[in-house]
């Protein structure tokens, strides 16, 4: 009796959306988190082709799920919006965010930051800032011919690829960041407390425009008044002339000439 041979099934490679980690290890940290992917996000609105993600995960190769890395902020310029459980970099045409950023925490011990700023070097990241909110410290790391490189004066620095600026400030929790029309990078109650008095000024603007238009009725209104005052006198007035001239001409039949 002869045997069929079936192929051994190859298991299937997972690749995992969590690595079971924490976003972020206290409320500082997770401020700035928030604070530079949502004000990324309001800067490119109106672009569709650029992917920004929080504590998202970044396979970077199909073939080794053990090797990925969870960027606090990532940017992926050429690359649509939209949901994402993660970042497999083969199944976004091969494109490799190009600015990522990290904002520090108690864990992140240096051989957890060697290990990043190595992994980002080796998988074309072009710009990688790793800021510490705790202490006010900013460093940026830009791409070269012998991969990401420090020593950067982060004052007044200009991300060559986002076109934003930072101004690290003296102290902790002291960094100011401007966008391209440079207007600074805002809290969620910040921009909130905006869009309040964006929307008291436009309120107010038109309270205002309205009692113009208003005072402008009142106005014609008035006008229209005297010419029907002033319309109503002339004939009046045409109504004495005509009456004195029916009396004049009926003196004079009567063979008396008028004053």
């Amino acid at each position: 009796m002869s045997t069929i041979s079936r192929p051994a099934l190859v298991p299937e490679v997972v690749f995992p959306d969590s690595d079971g980690r924490p976003m972020a290890d206290n409320t500082l940290q997770y401020k700035w988190i928030v604070i530079i992917k949502e004000n990324l996000e309001i800067l490119y609105q109106d672009r569709d082709d650029v992917f920004i993600a929080g504590d998202l995960l970044w396979y970077p190769d199909a073939d080794n799920p053990k090797r990925c890395m969870a960027p606090d902020v990532l940017v992926a310029i050429g690359r649509p919006k939209g949901y994402r459980g993660s970042y497999r970099q083969w199944e976004e045409g091969g494109v490799a965010p190009q600015v990522v950023f990290e904002i520090h925490s108690p864990s992140n011990d240096p051989e957890e930051v060697m290990r990043k700023l190595g992994f980002y070097s080796r998988h074309g990241v072009e710009e990688y800032y790793y800021y510490d909110p705790e202490t006010g410290k900013l460093t940026g790391f830009i791409r070269d011919e012998r991969g990401l490189e420090d020593g950067i004066d982060m004052h007044g620095f200009t991300s060559p690829r986002l076109q934003i600026r930072f101004e690290p400030g003296d102290g902790p929790d002291a960094m100011e960041i401007f966008g391209p029309d440079g207007q600074r990078f805002l809290t969620t109650v910040e921009l909130a407390q905006q869009r309040d008095e964006a929307n008291r000024r436009a309120e107010a603007a038109e309270q205002k425009a309205e009692a113009e238009r208003q005072k402008a009725e009142a106005e014609r209104r008035k006008a229209e008044a005297a010419e029907q005052k002033a319309e109503a006198e002339r004939r009046r007035a045409e109504a004495e002339r005509q009456k004195a001239e029916r009396l004049a001409a009926k003196l004079r039949e009567l063979g008396i000439e008028p004053e």
